[in-house]
């Protein structure tokens, strides 16, 4: 049994959030993005479509517990990079979740369902989130409270599939056909999206840089 996510009673002016209306289909995207890559831009586009979303929001983190941060840009420059590829009226670039004082993906999105229970939101991630999922905190509880859409990455379908978190929720994976569904199913729910794909990792653009700049 997933255990309950505890949130904390965060000052409901403090944090800000882009603007949303009851009923709306909201897409969540979260991550570093260090640094935003046409791959990241593929999994916003292909949810925003398949879904039949009213906006996808690219929630920018302050920073990933499973990695190392101390070489991370600024906030502000990362949300500013992102802006530059998340093209259309329904995308959204955002840094709320620094305002709520934690970086785990769990209590971000307990406190939207808490602030906005009447939005239908999603959690979007590709397929190399999926294979580490497991590792995440408390996310047997995201998988049981929150609709997941994971989009096809370059050599991850397989793998991630077959990790632990995408064997433990087969039973309750939704096929493609029935996507424009998912954000107002009951969870349990997830699907596996298919899309173009792209070679392009934030962990290959930055060794990249490093040689150009050695």
């Amino acid at each position: 049994m997933a255990r309950k996510i505890p949130v904390r009673d965060f000052g409901s002016l403090r944090v800000k959030t882009p603007l949303v209306f009851a009923g709306q289909r909201i897409g969540i995207m979260g991550g570093t993005f260090n640094p935003p890559h046409a791959g990241h831009a593929i999994v916003a586009e292909t949810a925003v479509k398949r879904l039949g979303l009213d906006q996808l929001w690219w929630v920018v983190t302050p920073g990933n517990p499973l990695k190392s941060n101390g070489q991370l840009p600024p906030l502000h420059a990362r949300m500013a990079a992102a802006q530059k590829i998340a093209r259309g009226r329904q995308m959204k670039v955002t840094g709320f979740e620094a305002e709520l004082g934690t970086p785990y993906t769990a209590a971000t999105l307990a406190f939207l369902k808490r602030r906005y229970p009447h939005v239908h939101f999603v959690w979007v991630m590709g397929a190399d989130n999926l294979a580490t999922f497991d590792r995440w905190q408390h996310w047997r509880a995201i998988a049981a409270r929150f609709p997941i859409a994971v989009v096809d990455r370059p050599g991850w379908r397989l793998k991630a599939l077959a990790r632990p978190a995408g064997a433990t929720m087969a039973k309750t994976r939704v096929p493609e056909t029935k996507a424009t569904r998912l954000a107002t199913m009951r969870a349990p729910a997830w699907t596996f999206l298919t899309s173009r794909l792209s070679g392009l990792s934030s962990t290959a653009l930055r060794q990249q840089a490093a040689t150009r700049g050695a």
